[in-house]
């Protein structure tokens, strides 16, 4: 399992839990304690996280870690990972993997896949996939009937 931020001008390295199960508390200890929240400190308050509703990211302690550092969450449909930004980054980074030659053969191949496609992605890409959200979210929102504010 992987875990990256993406933001307008930004991307955390990519963070790659090596043995076992992804739990709520290696979230918040490995991602959203050292990562989220320097980043969100540097934001400032205009700062909103958004996640992709994976189960580590809909737990209590999640919620309230993110409350007692006073980040904000975007509330996000359940099974909505076309609207998601860093959904279509995930495909980008699997079909540079697939591209390379030859491809990873062990697991360790596959981090060094990863980890270097990361690195390579261009930056208009990732800032295109953030400024595209209002867009994708607008059309969501028309198709599904909603009020839309502006």
């Amino acid at each position: 399992m992987v875990w990256g931020g993406i933001s307008l001008g930004y991307r955390t390295d990519l963070h790659i839990y090596r043995r076992g199960s992804v739990t709520v508390v290696r979230h918040r200890d490995e991602n959203l304690d050292p990562i989220v929240k320097l980043h969100a400190a540097a934001v400032g308050p205009s700062f909103v996280l958004m996640d992709d509703n994976a189960r580590p990211h809909r737990a209590a302690i999640v919620d309230d870690f993110l409350e007692s550092e006073r980040i904000a969450g975007m509330e996000w449909p359940a099974y909505s990972p076309d609207i998601n930004a860093i959904e279509h980054l995930w495909d980008v980074l699997g079909r540079a993997v697939c591209r390379r030659f030859p491809p990873p053969a062990t697991l360790r191949d596959l981090e060094t896949a990863l980890q270097e496609r990361w690195r390579l992605l261009d930056s208009a890409v990732v800032d295109n996939l953030v400024t595209s959200m209002i867009t994708r979210c607008t059309l969501c929102m028309k198709v599904r009937g909603a009020h839309i504010p502006y």
